[in-house]
């Protein structure tokens, strides 16, 4: 049953449920029985062993006998991001930073914008943007009555989108080395993997309508769906988020509210996690390349990094920093005392352990989904399949969608997909090739921004503060969207065999979707005056 049709149920079954009873840890727990149930072959005793290795994945990497590193330190660092979290509550720095920046952001507008662009410019890694960005904006957001659902939108839609297309990032060094390994031996391809990975950008028609709808809903206050709702209760209510919801990130301890907060108390710690991370991505790449026997340039050292370990030493860097400054409030603050430091800590494990819950249920959802190659199974269907090759770079995008959506990973899909893309492409069109591969890399970020059960997913609710399933709903439709603009451009560059043509078909689709939504607008604000 690995790789068949029955392959495809576990990951259905989690996401189904997931947004018809709104409870992740149930959805993500029936998941993961039905795939060992698949994987056991229905055996009790076998199906509680993939249960139980599914489950402790997260920490005991299975395959090799050893401590699973790397999805160890995401959590550690998740928890140390609560610790910061909690202390610059305490010292009032959140606080502080919100009146000092309200002062030069004035407008919901400016802090849309403000986001929009921290998130772009923070494109090394995505689960980095993913959670440095939320600390940064959410007090300027939340003082501009925005949704906590739009923020985790602005967020999860500038991560995923511009680290995919910058070679100067975790996933263009993970990808390159993918172009790399593939090109190896070809003579149908005369341009090097750095090169084509920077030809592909603009064929990456995804990110490019991703990236226009999140400019459009950041300057305008058009709104669909449920973002909709969320927008007007934020700004009717000043109530940012459902209440009585859970909220990962959101503190539960009841600090004194004072104003002995300085500004410093929020960005020195938040840029000493930057600049830390970023000087240990560094480092741990360098030393992975020398160790290696590569020699040390930047994209080596990019695609040789440790992110997670880097965001540890940055986050414990963050979390002391943090403490200390809430410290020298002792002698002016008279509720500032050293027993609060341990509630702080303890108040930001606590307001992380739902995020963390999620994610270790995730990834054994995951790994479970792998054994069964789920993904296998869904790139079989479209090689047997007899397709014109016209349509393939289309076919490839709606493909990868899927089997990002699916399997909750859009790496993943790109290990797979990419080289039979490839393959296929060499063989049958090579003047096709990259649009291909192009397509590939936006399909599986656009499933990977669709799936309840992706890693990316939950860590951007997580740090924007809200609900997982209130953000999967509110971007979900902005997500479809931007995906049938890209489609019909992927359709058009298949037709016409050209990216330009491809790409001015996706442009004019746009200027027409904004004109006439701006225009609804208008029409919708005279009626009601």
């Amino acid at each position: 049953m690995i790789g068949e049709w029955y392959s495809i149920i576990p990951p259905l079954l989690a996401i189904i449920m997931v947004l018809l009873t709104k409870r992740v840890l149930l959805s993500l727990g029936t998941g993961l029985v039905s795939g060992a149930l698949i994987l056991a072959a229905f055996s009790p005793k076998e199906t509680l062993v993939h249960l139980g290795k599914s489950v402790t994945v997260s920490f005991w990497d299975w395959s090799s006998s050893a401590i699973n590193a790397d999805n160890f330190n995401i959590i550690i660092f998740i928890l140390f991001l609560g610790m910061i979290t909690a202390f610059v509550s305490l010292s009032g720095g959140s606080r502080a930073f919100a009146d000092w920046a309200s002062t030069r952001v004035k407008t919901k507008r400016g802090a849309k914008l403000l986001t929009v662009f921290t998130g772009i410019a923070i494109f090394v890694d995505d689960y980095f943007n993913s959670l440095a960005v939320g600390q940064i904006s959410r007090p300027i957001t939340d003082k501009q009555k925005i949704s906590r659902a739009k923020l985790a939108y602005f967020i999860d839609s500038t991560s995923a989108p511009v680290c995919v297309v910058s070679p100067i990032s975790s996933w263009g060094a993970y990808l390159i080395g993918l172009l790399g390994i593939m090109f190896a031996g070809t003579t149908v391809v005369n341009y090097s993997p750095l090169s084509a990975f920077v030809m592909m950008a603009p064929m990456n028609f995804y990110v490019v309508t991703t990236l226009a709808f999140v400019f459009f809903f950041a300057i305008t206050n058009i709104d669909f769906f449920a973002m909709k709702k969320h927008e007007e209760r934020a700004e009717k209510t000043g109530e940012l988020y459902d209440p009585t919801k859970e909220i990962p990130g959101e503190l539960k301890e009841e600090f004194p509210v004072h104003n002995y907060g300085k500004v410093r108390d929020l960005v020195g710690p938040i840029v000493t996690l930057i600049i830390i991370t970023l000087m240990m991505m560094l480092i741990t790449g360098y030393r992975a390349s020398v160790a290696d026997g590569i020699d040390p340039t930047i994209w080596s050292i990019f695609e040789n990094t440790n992110v997670p370990f880097s965001l540890v030493i940055g986050g414990i860097f963050a979390t002391v920093l943090a403490a200390i400054l809430y410290t020298t409030q002792f002698k002016e603050n008279d509720q500032a005392n050293v027993s609060y430091i341990g509630k702080a800590i303890i108040s930001g494990i606590k307001a992380m352990m739902p995020a963390v819950l999620i994610l270790v249920l995730a990834w054994g959802l995951t790994d479970l989904i792998a054994q069964l190659e789920t993904g296998v199974f869904l790139s079989d269907v479209v090689m047997k399949a007899n397709i014109s090759v016209d349509f393939l770079p289309a076919i490839m995008f709606v493909l990868a969608g899927v089997m990002a959506f699916a399997t909750g990973t859009s790496w993943g899909s790109f290990g797979i997909l990419l080289p039979i893309a490839g393959r296929i492409m060499l063989d049958a069109a090579p003047e096709l090739l990259l649009p291909a591969l192009a397509a590939v890399l936006a399909g599986a970020v656009f499933g990977d921004h669709c799936s309840p059960i992706s890693d990316t997913t939950i860590l951007s609710s997580t740090g924007a503060g809200s609900n997982l399933i209130d953000h999967v709903s509110t971007q979900l439709p902005y997500a479809l969207m931007s995906a049938g603009v890209a489609t019909l451009g992927y359709v058009v560059l298949g037709v016409t065999g050209s990216v330009w043509v491809g790409l001015a078909a996706v442009m004019i689709t746009l200027v027409v979707l904004f004109t006439v939504w701006v225009l609804r607008d208008r029409k919708q604000r005279v009626e009601t005056v």
